[in-house]
């Protein structure tokens, strides 16, 4: 079976069918195939990591050592003791080394060619620019950035540099998930009626010293884990939200004085299509369930690093399970050396800060429907 991405009038999936188009996806050897195997007889594209914390010590950097079209070529960190733990496990070279105050002479290392951004949210924009001005294509983790006007200037630089700009929404990458937006945006039970999904998790005494709590650095829930449920309707669904309205609660009043710990909103989608979402750091959860006029849909779990499974009013949904970081990186690097558009660009991260905006402006209105921006 082949997933297959069907074309629609939105402004997003006119953005995102550009990419879909350009990569047929199949399911093969538990793998998923996005370019020609021709191409890997050209060299691999160098990849360095800034920021080695959890998610680049424990997942991407694993994940480079089974790239086909990628490797680890550099570090960017602030730590000289972690500049010697990841040198030695990693043989990466001391000129292929940086850290924040000598980053930009990054632009004169012929062996990287991407930066993949993996700091606080409050530095994406700054490191994509820097990035874009040295020369180098960028890879940043989600949420793209602070606000709309920061996702726009990120593009802004990038285009004006002529380096390409993806956002680690990973699950575009995994077959499961591809799967379900396959379902929703070709309407295989008919149309999309409602969306419930949510994705959260418990944060212990031991986080409460982290940038998830700094409302200057970009914490909160909706900023971490709920940029997910958020995507995930959008992508399900094909098109862009007309509205959204959301609420925030805390149980820890003391420690979430500055950011949310548990938002739930709630987005209109044109034909009558509604999604009810939650996000939180208050409990374990990640699922997403579509019905529609003639059935159902969903994954449960449907945005953890393994695991990814579904069922649906027909039947079980169960592709097989691949390394999501090796995909997406892998892809991202055949984009940038083929020239072809990123099937998560800059764009897709902007679409859903243009609700997270809606969202706040909501929060601040106690909860009242706010009327969503319509263009990029």
């Amino acid at each position: 079976m082949k997933n297959k991405y069907i074309k629609s009038n939105s402004r997003r999936n006119f953005v995102k069918n550009i990419s879909l188009g350009a990569f047929g996806i199949a399911l093969t050897s538990g793998s998923v195939a996005c370019y020609n195997q021709s191409d890997r007889s050209k060299r691999k594209l160098g990849i360095a990591l800034i920021g080695l914390g959890y998610y680049s010590t424990d997942l991407l950097a694993p994940a480079l050592l089974e790239t086909k079209e990628t490797y680890l070529a550099g570090i960017v960190t602030g730590s000289p003791e972690k500049e010697k733990i990841w040198a030695e496990k990693y043989n990466i070279p001391e000129k292929n080394i940086y850290n924040y105050e000598n980053f930009d002479s990054i632009k004169n290392n012929e062996d990287i060619d991407i930066v993949y951004i993996v700091l606080p949210n409050s530095l994406h924009k700054e490191y994509t620019v820097r990035a874009a001005e040295a020369g180098k294509h960028v890879l940043c983790e989600k949420p793209m950035a602070l606000n709309t006007q920061e996702c726009r200037d990120m593009i802004e630089v990038c285009n004006k540099n002529n380096v390409k700009l993806s956002i680690g929404y990973r699950m575009h990458f995994e077959p499961n998930t591809q799967e379900i937006i396959r379902m929703g945006q070709e309407k295989v039970f008919g149309e999309v009626r409602q969306v419930t999904g949510g994705a959260g998790f418990t944060m212990p005494d031991s986080l409460y010293d982290n940038w998830r709590l700094s409302k200057a650095m970009g914490g909160g829930a909706m900023m971490d884990m709920g940029v997910y449920p958020l995507n995930a309707a959008r992508y399900i669904t094909g098109l862009e939200p007309v509205s959204v309205s959301a609420q925030q609660f805390a149980t820890r009043s003391e420690v979430f004085h500055e950011v949310d710990e548990i938002t739930t909103f709630q987005l209109e989608f044109p034909n009558g299509i509604i999604a009810n979402l939650i996000t939180s750091f208050h409990a374990n959860y990640g699922y997403i369930r579509a019905t529609s006029e003639k059935g159902w849909f969903g994954l449960e779990p449907f945005q953890a690093y393994g695991g990814i499974k579904g069922n649906s009013s027909q039947g079980p949904i169960a592709y097989p399970q691949i390394n999501q970081q090796a995909a997406q990186m892998d892809e991202v690097a055949v984009c940038i050396r083929e020239n072809k558009p990123m099937r998560v660009p800059g764009e897709e991260g902007l679409l859903d800060m243009i609700v997270v905006d809606g969202i706040r402006e909501s929060w601040a209105r106690n909860g009242e429907k706010v009327m969503l921006e319509r263009s990029l």
